[in-house]
């Protein structure tokens, strides 16, 4: 695997995206894992009579698809994720593919961590171009080399 990038190599203004298509898998997986069944998630039958018209997948696993990309960009040079926030805009289903773009938004120093705060801006959308989350995200990186 190769290594992620440093604090000082990130720049304000870098985009990162990456893209992955969400299957049935992946929401019954999540569902045992974290044992959320809510019936919106897990029963169509139930999910066609709300106003979303079928199953969706459960916000979290959209917001880990999100946070994935964080760890491959700072693979090995992350300290640690302090900060995660998401909004929802539409709902995720089983088949979607699902593009996200960090951008990095700013950068504080912290010498005693030989490195600092990134801070970075996350759009997802869907195959279609609808976006279904935005989030903002906070980590603690090191310097490379």
């Amino acid at each position: 695997m190769f290594p992620g990038r440093g604090y000082n190599e990130l720049k304000v203004g870098d985009k990162f995206d990456s893209t992955m298509t969400l299957t049935e898998t992946h929401i019954v997986l999540g569902a045992g894992l974290f044992g959320d069944f809510n019936p919106l998630h897990v029963n169509e039958s139930f999910g066609k009579g709300t106003r979303f018209g079928g199953r969706i997948a459960h916000g979290y696993l959209t917001s880990n698809v999100m946070a994935a990309q964080m760890g491959m960009i700072t693979h090995g040079t992350a300290i640690a994720y302090l900060e995660h926030a998401i909004r929802f805009k539409e709902p995720v289903r089983a088949g979607d593919t699902l593009t996200t773009t960090w951008t990095v938004t700013a950068k504080s120093d912290k010498p005693k961590h030989d490195g600092g705060i990134v801070s970075f801006a996350g759009v997802c959308v869907n195959q279609a171009g609808t976006k279904v989350a935005e989030a903002e995200a906070k980590l603690m990186v090191k310097n490379n080399g």
